[in-house]
């Protein structure tokens, strides 16, 4: 398999040519364009259950779609996300995991394992729902961010505001906060933010979809 993330920052879409035989997953909606030739089959993402659990706790679809190229020449498909922003590819290795937040993940190699992990009742009570997406190494994963993508390694407590954390290993632990005192947080605008406690590699947003919607929300009363 062959990938191209063309288009960054702001538009960012990915070429992945198959040659014969190879297969890529995407999220359901995730294809734009594609080879006429490549097979599309949809299943339940990670099997029934899991499916379940990460459509009505974690908010992610239901389904995944697969793509095959069973000819004998190589085959194009195009894939990117709903929102503006960027893309970013990690060469999972075996074993290796990594968590995300509900619409980040876009697509990944066959061998990668699609899962759930429980993210705890105070990335419920952050909106971001009682579990996430996680995918298991070996492989390529794709995600992408509303804005531009920063990683950043931590090992003490990281505070982000709600909206903007997109994906991190599992060695991170979720919590939520106040940004500062009850008077502060409420006169700062800022509420209610993500505490993270842990060793790992975090990735981040530069805007948030939330944040769109406060903003556009007064312009159409």
């Amino acid at each position: 398999m062959q990938y191209q993330i063309n288009y960054k920052p702001a538009f960012a879409t990915i070429f992945i040519t198959l040659k014969p035989g190879e297969s890529i997953i995407s999220e359901a909606g995730a294809m734009t364009s594609m080879d006429a030739k490549l097979s599309m089959t949809t299943a339940f993402s990670g099997g029934f259950f899991p499916a379940l659990v990460k459509k009505f706790l974690g908010g992610e679809t239901l389904f995944v779609n697969t793509f095959k190229n069973n000819t004998q020449t190589p085959l194009t498909g195009v894939f990117s996300q709903s929102s503006i922003g960027d893309i970013e590819a990690i060469e999972l290795q075996k074993g290796q995991e990594l968590c995300f937040q509900s619409g980040a993940y876009i697509a990944s190699s066959k061998n990668v394992k699609l899962g759930v992990s429980w993210a705890g009742f105070a990335s419920w009570f952050s909106g971001e729902g009682l579990f996430r997406l996680k995918v298991i190494g070996p492989g390529v994963v794709f995600f992408g961010g509303y804005g531009g993508i920063t990683k950043k390694q931590i090992s003490q407590e990281f505070i982000v505001d709600t909206g903007h954390l997109i994906a991190y290993e599992p060695g991170v632990k979720l919590g939520v906060g106040l940004s500062g005192g009850l008077f502060g947080s409420l006169t700062s605008g800022e509420g209610f933010v993500s505490r993270l406690k842990g060793n790992g590699t975090i990735y981040l947003q530069s805007r948030s979809v939330e944040g769109l919607a406060r903003f556009l929300g007064p312009k159409f009363r």
